[in-house]
């Protein structure tokens, strides 16, 4: 039995080529599949349960998905919904969901993968032993984490499909699991569903055009075939190949709940000038575990942005922002009464070392610099208290004594921006289940117009 999966995008909010979808519909999909998010942004929407991506372009394109679903009549999974896939970015998505059903006249199943942790169940884990490190992790402290979720696998997603849903919308998922589900249920082989759903997690990323977002991957009993469906899209077996390394430290194996795909004996072949096959690739079962995610609130910030043109604070911004350091700390400490561990100061040079700081190995005679001054303290009056007091220098701060004042220019009035809470990633662990479905829970609802 071939299970055949159309995947839109890599995420939903990036935008898709909506020509692309509906070939891929015509084409009589098993399922349709996307991803709702990941880490790659940091720690911010897991620590504060807020999805990144813009509710109307979320809106606008699971639209379209939801039409599609229809007119294909197959399920539609989103794994990770809501950026983060804590209880409130799953609940954001389902109000969002039933909102476009009332819309679309669509009578809807609905269930709900929920993937968030207490924090006794962690605690109570680990007290068993039963949560192991990933390295790097830091130690454990769970009272001060405002979220902890579970990456959910294929069992999940599987679980969800068996109520009959028409949609599922899943909180942490890893990025394979939706796709995988459903063809590993049909007994597809589990080599090739893992591998091909590692192909298909960024929707065209693995062909000639990742921005057109949609891929067609059909599974089978020895392998798979991936097929992007834009119009001059083609997959490679070098494009297909190299998405092995696409944020996996180890391009031959993939870990997930249950084991890791080995892709040592995988061989890439071209049908045509647009799909690929691949077959070898293997399945090694292994203890289930599921990696856990958590945030905490690491204090609260403040910003400043000065933009310096004279060429002669330009050419010398480092020294002048060291200088200026120095002398802040200073008048902190005397009008503040803080020592320099109670809050942090760091200021970045746009267009000089912005990025990459003191690893940057590129160097050039700036027009301008922008200087980013970053405070980070305790609360957010107290970071709000710094900025205030150093504005006045950030804005007319000398490089040498025996100069005059010099004048810089902020962009925006008030210079500074209160940030808010600045959240920091506090687990990298997993935690061994004797059953996949004891860390989650599932709810399902029926949606009439």
């Amino acid at each position: 039995m071939t299970t055949r999966v159309l995947v839109p995008s890599g995420v939903l909010g990036l935008g898709f080529d909506q020509a692309a979808l509906e070939r891929g519909v015509a084409l009589s999909p098993d399922i349709i599949c996307i991803d709702g998010g990941s880490t790659d942004s940091g720690p911010f929407s897991l620590g504060a349960g807020q999805s990144k991506y813009s509710r109307a372009a979320t809106k606008s394109e699971w639209r379209s998905l939801m039409q599609a679903r229809a007119q294909a009549g197959v399920p539609l999974v989103i794994g990770t919904a809501g950026t983060c896939g804590t209880d409130s970015t799953v609940d954001w998505m389902y109000d969002i969901t039933v909102e476009l059903a009332q819309e679309l006249g669509q009578s809807l199943r609905i269930a709900r993968l929920y993937s968030q942790q207490p924090t006794a169940r962690v605690a109570e884990a680990l007290k068993a032993g039963r949560i192991a490190p990933l390295p790097p992790a830091p130690e454990i402290r769970l009272d001060d984490l405002t979220n902890i979720v579970a990456l959910a696998g294929a069992e999940q997603i599987q679980a969800a499909l068996a109520t009959g849903a028409d949609i599922v919308i899943a909180g942490r998922t890893t990025d394979t699991a939706t796709i995988a589900a459903l063809p590993l249920s049909r007994g597809d082989a589990a080599g090739g569903v893992w591998h091909g759903a590692k192909i298909a997690e960024c929707g065209a990323l693995c062909s000639t055009n990742p921005t057109s977002g949609v891929i067609m991957v059909d599974f089978d009993q020895t392998g798979f075939t991936v097929e992007p469906l834009a119009d001059g899209a083609r997959c490679t077996p070098h494009s297909v190949s190299a998405h092995m390394l696409y944020e996996n430290s180890d391009p031959f194996r993939l870990y997930e709940p249950g084991g890791y795909l080995d892709v040592t004996g995988a061989r890439y072949a071209a049908l045509d000038d647009r799909r690929v096959r691949v077959e070898g690739s293997s399945w090694v079962p292994g203890p289930y575990t599921v990696k856990l995610e958590g945030a905490r609130i690491a204090g609260y910030q403040t910003t400043i942005l000065a933009i310096l043109r004279n060429t002669h604070y330009a050419q010398n911004a480092q020294a002048w922002v060291d200088r200026l350091t120095g002398f802040l700390q200073a008048e902190i400490t005397t009008r503040m009464s803080l020592d320099p561990a109670d809050y942090g100061l760091e200021f970045r040079l746009i267009g000089v070392n912005g990025a990459l700081g003191p690893l940057e190995n590129r160097t050039g005679t700036p027009v301008e610099v922008g200087v980013l001054g970053i405070v980070t303290a305790r609360t957010q009056a107290e970071a709000a208290e710094i900025g205030k007091l150093i504005n006045p220098f950030v804005l007319h701060y000398p490089l040498t004594d025996d100069e005059e004042l010099p004048t810089f220019a902020f962009p925006y009035s008030p210079a500074t921006t209160d940030r808010g809470p600045l959240y920091e990633f506090a687990l990298n662990h997993v935690m061994a289940l004797d059953d996949p479905m004891s860390a989650f829970r599932l709810t399902v609802t029926e949606v009439t117009p």
